[in-house]
C-alpha cells in the first residue's frame, strides 16, 4: 500500500529507474548492477531527508560531526568573504 509504504516505494521506484530499465546481457550483471546501486544509496550519495548526509553516516554515528564540521566551514567561508569584502571596499 503506497501511502503506507511510502518510502520504500520511492526506494523501487529509483532502483527501477536506475537499473532495471537497462538491459542485463551477462549472468550475474543485474546483481553486479543492483549491489553497486545499494552501495552508492546508502554509502555516497547525500540525501535530503538526513540532512544531506548518507544512510550509512546516519546509521554509524558519523552524522553530528559532519554537521558540525559542515557548519564550521560554512561559517570560516562567510568571515573569509567578509575580510574579502572590507578589503576590496577600503
Amino acid at each position: 500500500h503506497p501511502q503506507t509504504q511510502g518510502k520504500i516505494e520511492r526506494w523501487h521506484q529509483t532502483l527501477k529507474n536506475r537499473i532495471l530499465l537497462e538491459h542485463a546481457y551477462l549472468p550475474g550483471e543485474l546483481e553486479a548492477r543492483v549491489a553497486a546501486f545499494v552501495e552508492h544509496y546508502n554509502h555516497v550519495r547525500a540525501h535530503e531527508s538526513l540532512g544531506n548526509l548518507t544512510p550509512a553516516d546516519v546509521y554509524f554515528g558519523r552524522g553530528e560531526a559532519i554537521l558540525r564540521e559542515r557548519a564550521q566551514i560554512k561559517r570560516q567561508t562567510l568571515m573569509d568573504r567578509r575580510l574579502r569584502h572590507h578589503a576590496q571596499a577600503a
